[in-house]
């Protein structure tokens, strides 16, 4: 479909038609277009711009990952689709690895993603040798690298299932996470969350990277003070008065 530039939602609509050529594919699975309606009904919430609560925890995320001894990127179909290159980028940054996790696995779907990200970069992309299971997940979604996100002591998920993240942070792991919905239980269950869309997200984190790697002694100084739980109220309390202003 040629959408027309002169469109008000011309972002939007070209953002579909691109998750829905991923889907046919075989990259993006059918569910994964109902996941991103959900989050992009939220995006129109914020604003459709990142709020201050989230580019607080955008900086936070950034010095964790810079403060983390094995930090992975994990990449699900909808995150490579919407953000591959931005994934990359980041983890060139920090440096780290880059984990291809999806919910609705199988191993054609995975090598795909994999196939995908690395149209980026030669950097490697893990996710095809899944030899662990993340506990207390069934396979085939608890499925992951024992090199990446079996081993990583701090995990960066968009757009991610409620379960593996609980999951993970019962495994010891700090989770960032990157959600539109403050209201999830991603959101609740993740050490750090990042209420904005990931294409604006993922970006702003790598500058922050960037910044942080030239005075790291401010570290632990932007870590320390951050609660997740009151970052969250104030997502929220951003959303309330916004429709407020909107006359609802």
């Amino acid at each position: 479909m040629k959408i027309p530039k002169s469109h008000p939602r011309y972002r939007s609509l070209t953002t579909r038609e691109k998750l829905v050529e991923a889907c046919e594919e075989g990259i993006l699975a059918v569910q994964g277009l109902i996941a991103h309606g959900r989050g992009e009904s939220f995006n129109y919430l914020l604003g459709e711009r990142t709020i201050p609560p989230a580019d607080v925890a955008e900086e936070v995320a950034a010095a964790v990952l810079l403060d983390s001894e094995r930090p992975v990127l994990s990449v699900n179909g909808n995150v490579a689709v919407l953000a591959g290159e931005e994934v990359v980028a980041l983890a060139q940054a920090v440096p780290c690895q880059v984990e291809v996790n999806v919910f609705h696995r199988t191993e054609g779907r995975v090598s795909k993603i994999v196939d995908h990200m690395r149209q980026f970069s030669d950097i490697r992309i893990l996710g095809e040798n899944a030899n662990a299971v993340i506990p207390g997940l069934d396979q085939p979604r608890g499925l992951c690298e024992q090199d990446g996100i079996f081993s990583a002591d701090t995990v960066l998920v968009a757009l991610e299932d409620g379960d593996r993240t609980e999951a993970l942070v019962e495994m010891g792991k700090t989770v960032l996470a990157i959600d539109l919905n403050p209201l999830c239980r991603t959101s609740r269950k993740a050490t750090v969350t990042v209420v904005d869309e990931v294409t604006r997200a993922i970006p702003r984190i790598t500058d922050y990277v960037k910044t942080l790697k030239t005075d790291r002694n401010n570290i632990q100084s932007i870590i320390d003070p951050f609660d997740n739980k009151k970052n969250l109220e104030d997502a929220i309390q951003h959303i309330c008065e916004s429709l407020e202003r909107l006359g609802f």
